[in-house]
């Protein structure tokens, strides 16, 4: 599988488009810059297949109705945070961007953990909230990826002042779900570079 890493938004919000031979995609969190996103997939000739939110803050949301409009695709986020999408107020745009995001909500809801099948791409979803009450974290066991959102980042992990957050929460998900991964498994954050559970085991000052 080939990956594209596509910081988005005033924000820099990873957008990643996870691809196969076939050249379908499915696409994680959206922010913003929508037409960037759209041009992008289309010079690369992908198919997309849908979209998977890791969570439904803002920045992470704000480009989802372009896309899905574009490609004529589905979304899928917690059930919880559903209706996060269409309400400026929880996701958080009318507070921390001063201008309402409000996109139309998902087509499919993540109600627990278990598999999720798309064409031939086969995920294992984690519920792990903390930094919102619905974020939830993709991994891919045949190549070993793992898509955290705002969970877990390179050297740090996501905030928890946030409505809904909590830091014992998080940490809960982080070392119950996240850590007891593969340690060679690369980790795509919602924001930053990559990085590696061993790493963040043996460099994350939070994990200490």
């Amino acid at each position: 599988m080939k990956y594209y890493q596509i910081p988005l938004g005033p924000l820099g919000t990873n957008c990643y488009v996870l691809s196969n031979e076939a050249k379908e995609c499915i696409l994680f969190d959206p922010g913003e810059e929508g037409t960037k996103l759209i041009q992008f997939i289309k010079e690369k000739k992908l198919k997309p297949l849908a979209v998977l939110l890791t969570h439904a803050h803002f920045d992470h949301i704000g480009a989802l109705d372009v896309v899905r409009e574009a490609f004529q695709i589905p979304a899928y986020v917690h059930e919880k945070e559903n209706k996060w999408i269409s309400d400026a107020m929880l996701n958080g745009s009318y507070f921390m961007m001063g201008n309402a995001i409000s996109q139309k909500r998902a087509e499919h809801l993540i109600s627990e953990e278990g598999t999720l099948k798309i064409g031939s791409f086969t995920f294992k979803v984690y519920e792990t909230p903390g930094h919102s009450i619905g974020s939830v974290s993709y991994y891919e066991p045949e190549v070993g990826y793992l898509f955290s959102g705002d969970v877990l980042f390179q050297g740090s992990v996501g905030r928890t002042d946030l409505p809904t957050g909590s830091m014992d929460t998080l940490m809960k998900s982080i070392n119950e779900k996240l850590l007891t991964l593969p340690k060679n498994t690369i980790v795509f954050p919602g924001h930053g570079g990559l990085t590696t559970i061993q790493d963040e085991i043996d460099f994350n000052p939070f994990l200490k």
